[in-house]
């Protein structure tokens, strides 16, 4: 892991993530679109399209992993809700050796029925939430709710791509330290407004 970041807090390895976010993750649309929290906009992130190779995967989710060290997060184990954590979340598990987890989105109805897959979270695992681009953390803050009656520490939030301040403000009311890899002003776009 990198121990070396730039003045401006980031990783050395940042720069690298953020070309491929900015090159194969961002678009811009002539007709805007809706996004989840119902807004529109022109600025389209696919961000599983940045990560679609196991070598693009590999750098951003060591910025990911760097980005949490830098910060002082340190993590068990990596996830969020599927599908947008799920490439993320195994990617920095493959970085730092640390366990991955999925957070489904409905409850599995057979076998055990869980909520969760890939590592059995146990009471006091330190986990450290991800997901590919946020707007207002809705997806990331259900997840941390099937999560938290396991007894389990979330000792951090960082998405790939944050398109506002909301979920910043929305974990800190958790006391939850957030830290999005890349946001919306790096990105040059407008930012996702409270509703």
């Amino acid at each position: 892991m990198s121990d070396q970041a730039s003045s401006s807090g980031r990783p050395d390895t940042w720069q690298a993530a953020f070309d491929l976010i900015r090159t194969r993750g961002h678009e811009y649309r002539a007709e805007p679109f809706r996004l989840a929290s119902g807004q529109l906009s022109h600025d389209y992130i696919d961000g599983k399209y940045a990560v679609d190779t196991g070598e693009r995967l590999a750098v951003v989710s060591r910025a990911v992993a760097d980005l949490a060290a830098a910060n002082g997060i340190e993590f068990d184990a990596v996830g969020g809700l599927t599908m947008g954590a799920d490439p993320l979340a195994h990617g920095v598990a493959m970085v730092t050796g640390k366990a991955w987890f999925s957070v489904r989105k409905e409850q599995k109805t057979r076998g055990r029925e869980q909520w969760i897959e890939g590592t059995r979270l146990q009471p006091g695992t330190r986990v450290l939430l991800v997901d590919d681009v946020i707007s207002t953390g809705g997806s990331t803050e259900l997840a941390l709710e099937r999560i938290a009656p396991l007894g389990v520490v979330v000792t951090g939030v960082i998405p790939m791509v944050d398109r506002g301040d909301i979920a910043a403000r929305r974990f800190a009311a958790h006391g939850i330290p957030f830290h999005a890899l890349v946001g919306y002003r790096d990105l040059g776009i407008e930012p996702v407004k409270d509703v």
